[in-house]
């Protein structure tokens, strides 16, 4: 199967990419999302994330505050640092799995979703990078809005990651998403075609 990293900064409206896909019947590995799960259902590493941040990041019914473990995390890179140490080697683990999982589908291929694609030390199997590229002053804006963050906490997370050209010197792929959803449902149209037809020339060499 064709195995498509998908990945960009914060904002750059890589989870809407990731729904458009979706609706094509795409199956999605959603790196963020295992990131949740394991901090709300993974007892060790929940375990593990409050000894290391303290009972500050817990909520009174237990639940690690997510919000406020952003907060601390992206106030120091040390924090940054240990919280990828914790979970950045299980997500890869079951990020393998579920692809695993996928060999036998009918899809054309899949989409990985790795925001931190380009800082990972961890190798995630793909044939294509796609980058979802927008402008700083609309990750911002989107950002700030969706998370209910100021506009300088949203800049000290993209100030974190990678530096868009560091993204594109990776990319086989890039959606500028600076437009609106019609236009930016056309250019994932337009690749979601040329996947499927990459998909199938792989078929053709392999039979």
């Amino acid at each position: 199967m064709l195995v498509i990293a998908l990945t960009g900064g914060i904002g750059s409206g890589k989870s809407t990419v990731e729904n458009l896909f979706r609706s094509y019947g795409i199956p999605i590995i959603d790196t963020d999302v295992i990131a949740r799960e394991l901090l709300s259902d993974n007892s060790a590493i929940k375990k593990e994330t409050i000894n290391y941040f303290g009972q500050e990041i817990t909520q009174e019914n237990g639940e690690i505050d997510r919000s406020k473990l952003r907060t601390l995390i992206f106030d120091d890179e040390q924090k940054r640092n240990a919280l990828q140490t914790i979970l950045h080697p299980v997500i890869h683990q079951q990020t393998l799995r579920q692809l695993e999982q996928l060999e036998n589908s009918d899809a054309p291929y899949c989409v990985i979703v790795i925001p931190l694609l380009a800082e990972s030390n961890h190798k995630y199997p793909h044939h294509r990078v796609l980058l979802i590229d927008s402008p700083e002053s609309l990750q911002i804006k989107r950002a700030s809005t969706r998370d209910r963050s100021t506009p300088d906490q949203i800049k000290k997370i993209i100030a974190s990651q990678a530096s868009r050209k560091q993204r594109q010197t990776i990319a086989d792929d890039v959606i500028e998403n600076d437009g609106d959803l019609t236009l930016l449902r056309q250019k994932v149209n337009r690749l979601h075609e040329k996947y499927c037809s990459l998909s199938a020339s792989e078929q053709e060499v392999n039979s």
